[in-house]
């Protein structure tokens, strides 16, 4: 019969038997909180956070694999600012500032699951996604260190 796959957004470390997970591995005949069990285990550090998560099970063995998807970078701006949801009037309002060590965090983080080839890219696009959300970097509009990234300032951080 194959295998078949469950794709869902759970909170990071807070997935339940409950909807969408349970009703749906239900009928797979795996052991629902054993799956939801590691399920949290995998996605306790994107604490709070949507995160992507496909289940698969063989549908002979009912052996399973989980794979962990990364949450948006918005989601893991908002975690390293400290900040519930991002700002309301984007370019005005200023909600929250990350370190620039931060946003190299985040873009790690999404290079593994990028095509970029280097640092410098990926971090430019979470600088963008700091915009929409209204946090600055180091202080500084996120304008100002795409300005200086540009210019060479940070290319010692963005190896």
């Amino acid at each position: 019969m194959g295998e078949q796959k469950i794709s869902s957004l759970v909170t990071g470390g807070g997935a339940s038997a409950g909807p969408p997970l349970g009703p749906a591995l239900g009928p797979l005949g795996v052991n629902i909180m054993e799956v939801i069990k590691s399920i949290n285990e995998k996605t306790k550090d994107f604490e709070g956070m949507k995160v992507p998560v496909t289940v698969i099970v063989d549908s002979d063995t009912k052996k399973y694999e989980i794979e962990i998807g990364i949450p948006s970078a918005a989601a893991l701006i908002m975690k390293e600012a400290g900040i519930q949801k991002g700002s309301g009037a984007s370019g005005t309002e200023w909600v929250g500032d990350v370190t620039m060590d931060s946003i190299i965090k985040v873009a790690n983080t999404k290079l593994e699951k990028s095509y970029a080839s280097s640092l410098k890219p990926v971090a430019k696009t979470i600088i963008g996604t700091c915009v929409a959300l209204g946090v600055k970097v180091e202080g500084k509009t996120p304008k100002e260190i795409t300005a200086e990234i540009n210019e060479g300032k940070w290319d010692e951080k963005l190896q």
